[in-house]
């Protein structure tokens, strides 16, 4: 089994409802598990954002922010509103997110770079493999949400892209 077998094999997992897996392959043996997870669980620091605060006297606030999608960035809502339509980009996996191949190295893009179908944007590290998360379109990056070194949850957002 090699490495692209393997990834594609941890990605079914983790977007299944399976708990545990066992596969024989010769004299190799792959076993994967996973443990569920609490009922309650606490969001990563950073994440909440409380609503802005709300005038009284000024009811037509109250429709329009109850009608901005939750977790959505100022950013993204002010350019939706502008007339320019952004997609996500969503992390397939829980790891930890690279925007660089290795430290020394420059990011895979930068906001504004142009990126081709099957590009490759960051790298989401799982279980200490590099998982490359590639680009399913042809985009252009408008915003980067991750730091370098940031832990992501599955279905996370990490670019903002508009498709081109």
């Amino acid at each position: 089994m090699d490495t692209k077998e393997l990834r594609n094999l941890i990605k079914m997992i983790i977007e299944s409802d399976i708990t545990e897996f066992e596969m024989e392959e010769g004299d190799k043996k792959v076993t994967i598990r996973r443990f569920a997870q609490p009922a309650v669980q606490s969001a990563p620091a950073g994440t909440f954002c409380p609503p802005p605060p709300v005038p009284a006297s000024s009811p037509g606030s109250v429709a329009q922010s109850s009608s901005t999608p939750m977790g959505a960035s100022e950013t993204a809502v002010a350019k939706e509103e502008a007339g320019e339509k952004l997609e996500e980009i969503k992390s397939p996996i829980v790891g930890t997110f690279y925007r660089a191949p290795s430290p020394d190295s420059e990011p895979y893009v930068e906001v504004g770079s142009v990126v081709e179908k099957g590009q490759i944007l960051c790298i989401v590290e799982a279980m200490k493999l590099m998982n490359e998360i590639e680009a399913d379109f042809k985009c252009r990056i408008k915003e980067v949400l991750k730091e370098n070194s940031q832990p992501v949850e599955y279905g996370e957002v990490l670019f903002l892209v508009e498709r081109l």
